[in-house]
């Protein structure tokens, strides 16, 4: 939940000088993806999930798994509830147990999504899982996932808090590897996508950072690999529109994250898109052809402070980068994130 901080933060656009073209490679063919997030506090984590089961429509991501990094309910519930509602059942999702609590950090939009009921008393949205707490804990997902995949093939996307990546970085050899977390990670994982700080102004604390700062500071300093950081005045700069949310998407009775949309906060509202530039760089990389999304700022080194404030040091040596936009690059980001989110997924065309 990132929307407390909004008053601490001017609303500037970013442009940049400096910028690299780093991005991904669409020849290359689907992105394999391992989603992590804090599902349920801010509604745009739903919003990158719906993405996500977009993209694997196209045929653009083969979505490995889903990870929640929270410990309050209703995060792996939405998740199941969503994974058959989009038609992909079949993607695992992994947990966590002694993580974060977020409980009253904002409306539980995900756990309102998962009780909801038609006037017979059944699910509006059903799930596959009967209870979530027997689902597996992410870093052993993590740990069976990442060893079956092919060499530098993994590209993980964190929208939330870093424990369980903490938690991977010091996992030991088990059934599936013999190589311990980070020699795992390094591996078989091409980068890490993440949302956590703020680059611009290092007196202002982010949620993401703030609610496991250790872990955070562990994992963007050990991470073996390089890291693509979409900051908190990214997302704040462009904002997903209610009225797109009221009209359209009459094509369906009942969509779990039009719901969550709806509950999150009083509409009308504009919600900032935070998570969902992570996902959309992920995929698509810096730019549609000659349409840009993103300016890539680095290399460098990115550290948090104990109080979860963020710094950037420009440094050759490092991997470590982040978006930046100015207000062409907005305008695009908006208009390609509204294009997916209202198009019907691929099981409602058949």
């Amino acid at each position: 939940m990132k929307r407390f901080l909004l008053s601490l933060l001017p609303l500037c656009i970013l442009s940049l000088a400096g910028c690299s073209t780093r991005g991904s490679d669409d020849s290359a063919g689907p992105v394999s993806i391992i989603f992590e997030t804090d599902m349920g506090n801010d509604v745009d984590d739903a919003m990158a999930l719906d993405l996500l089961f977009k993209y694997m429509d196209a045929g653009r991501v083969n979505l490995l798994g889903v990870m929640i990094n929270k410990v309050e309910p209703g995060g792996a519930e939405y998740v199941d509830l969503a994974r058959v509602w989009y038609g992909h059942p079949e993607v695992p999702i992994g947990i966590i147990r002694e993580g974060a609590d977020c409980t009253g950090d904002a409306v539980n939009y995900a756990q309102h999504v998962a009780g909801m009921r038609t006037a017979e008393g059944d699910p509006l949205f059903a799930g596959s899982v009967e209870d979530c707490s027997s689902l597996p804990l992410a870093v052993d997902l993590y740990r069976e996932i990442l060893a079956a995949q092919p060499d530098g093939s993994v590209t993980i996307v964190s929208t939330g808090f870093s424990t369980n990546l903490a938690r991977l970085l010091d996992s030991e050899p088990d059934e599936y590897s013999d190589l311990d977390g980070t020699a795992l990670v390094a591996q078989k994982v091409n980068r890490l996508v993440t949302m956590a700080g703020c680059m611009l102004n290092e007196t202002t604390p982010e949620y993401n950072v703030m609610r496991d700062v250790p872990s955070a500071q562990k994992v963007f300093s050990r991470w073996p690999t390089e890291i693509v950081n979409s900051p908190f005045e990214v997302g704040i700069s462009i904002c997903y529109p209610s009225q797109s949310i009221m009209d359209d998407f009459g094509w369906t009775e009942a969509h779990p994250m039009v719901e969550a949309y709806k509950v999150y906060r009083q509409m009308p509202y504009d919600e900032p898109t935070w998570d969902i530039t992570s996902v959309l760089y992920a995929v698509e990389g810096i730019s549609n052809g000659d349409v840009p999304y993103f300016n890539v700022v680095g290399p460098g080194r990115i550290e948090f402070s104990d109080d979860a404030c963020t710094h950037f040091a420009p440094d050759p040596e490092e991997d470590r980068y982040f978006l930046a936009v100015d207000s062409l690059m907005c305008a695009n980001v908006l208009g390609r994130i509204k294009e997916i989110l209202v198009s019907k997924p691929a099981v409602m065309e058949e």
